[in-house]
């Protein structure tokens, strides 16, 4: 990698949901500016801006020798194993084959930088430089830095995973599904509540299920000071609360390659979603081939190692499997995640159709993460929007209110215009 490549490959970044998203193999200069920044080691000093420089270039200006501290020559040097080796000359220098040095290396770059670097490091060692199979030791894994992208490395490679090193594989997954749980269970949980008790508001209420409060509110003008009361000329209430299923949620989900981090999301979501007595929650992974994976929504980890990353894609039998399981289509949405390459477009938009016609809401995610949406059929999308089934790429941190407009019927289209514009707005 030339020292042009370095400092441009920051560069190549796609916004989305607000957040920047590394597109490639990720510059040591934007690595060594915010090391610097963020929390580290006590034993590196701060960087001046001719250090930054030198662990950017990883070479000292002709004639100008940058004095670097212990610490400082230790980033430098993980920095090196990593983005001064060519991918095409792996097995000479840098971290090479050994998993004894990989894992020395994991130690080196969690001391000296920031977990969020560390994530991204973690992914270009294995994206360039095919360590891969080094996940496989268990010494390795002890020292990875768990995230969604690692989760996903480790579901593709479940069945060559030996046995001695299982225990740690699950145990790094199960710390990325407690970290996304932490940021979205709580919310997602009161959304879908909240929506599902608004959903049941009613004009025509029973006496024992009017809400005074909001029909005192509401008929203030009606009040009559000779009466000393007011007169309600409208009621505001609950329908009877349903102690069983309200709403039906059916999630199919492409698990090919490029859509390895939605489906980690998507798997840790449903079994959220699964949680919620009022919903029924169904999980479909699909490849050439269709797996129901709801009886293990009970424990996400499981979820997620039975999927099978990679591989062809045919969505028409995982669209008609899903079309089977559901019970009451006016009382049901389903969620496409795809990035809509598929081996029968044509057979896929009919089966879409087939959902439509029966009342089901249908909507199309291109993505469910943090990292953008990814290239996509544009055909499809557009013959779809045609049909009044949007597709838009959406957050795990926006799901929640995705999940509320779709309770509430609303047109999901517009709602992710909407989130787009006031994203837009924010950034």
């Amino acid at each position: 990698m030339t020292t042009h490549e370095r400092t441009d490959d920051a560069n190549q970044q796609e916004q989305h949901a607000g957040q920047a998203v590394p597109a490639g193999p990720a510059d040591r200069a934007d690595r060594a500016d915010r090391a610097d920044r963020a929390d580290r080691a006590d034993d590196v000093e701060p960087t001046t801006i001719e250090q930054r420089w030198r662990l950017a270039l990883g070479v000292d200006a002709r004639g100008y020798p940058t004095s670097l501290s212990e610490g400082h020559r230790a980033m430098d040097a993980a920095l090196a194993d990593l983005y001064d080796v060519d991918p095409q000359d792996k097995e000479r220098g840098g971290l090479g084959g050994s998993a004894p040095h990989v894992a020395r290396w994991l130690g080196d770059i969690r001391r000296y930088f920031p977990s969020r670097v560390v994530r991204v490091m973690q992914t270009d060692a294995i994206d360039r430089l095919g360590l891969t199979t080094l996940l496989l030791e268990p010494e390795v894994l002890q020292g990875v830095e768990p995230d969604v992208h690692l989760a996903a490395t480790l579901a593709t490679l479940s069945e060559m995973i030996p046995q001695e090193a299982k225990a740690t594989a699950r145990t790094v997954v199960d710390k990325v599904v407690k970290e996304v749980e932490e940021r979205i269970a709580d919310r997602l949980q009161q959304s879908v509540r909240g929506a599902l008790d608004r959903s049941t508001r009613t004009s025509r209420p029973q006496p024992a299920d009017i809400d005074w409060n909001r029909t005192i509110a509401a008929n203030l003008k009606n009040y009559v000071p000779e009466l000393g009361t007011v007169i309600p000329e409208r009621l505001i209430g609950h329908g009877r609360r349903h102690r069983g299923i309200q709403k039906e949620f059916t999630i199919c989900m492409d698990q090919s390659g490029s859509m390895s981090s939605s489906v980690i999301y998507a798997s840790i979501m449903a079994a959220v979603m699964a949680s919620i007595r009022s919903l029924r929650t169904t999980l479909v992974a699909y490849d050439t081939a269709v797996t129901d994976l709801t009886p293990l929504l009970s424990d996400p980890v499981d979820v997620i190692f039975g999927t099978q990353l990679g591989g062809g894609t045919n969505t028409s039998p995982a669209i008609e499997y899903c079309r089977q399981t559901i019970t009451r289509p006016a009382d049901s949405v389903f969620i496409l995640i795809s990035d809509l390459y598929d081996s029968d477009p044509k057979q896929m938009l009919g089966r879409v159709r087939e959902l439509l016609g029966s009342g089901v809401q249908v909507v199309v995610l291109l993505a469910l993460s943090d990292d953008g949406v990814p290239s996509y059929n544009h055909d499809v999308a557009k013959r779809l929007a045609a049909m009044g089934v949007p597709a838009f790429g959406c957050t795990p941190d926006a799901f929640p209110d995705l999940l509320a407009a779709a309770i509430h019927g609303e047109d999901l289209g517009r709602w992710a215009d909407e989130q787009a514009a006031a994203e837009a707005e924010g950034a």
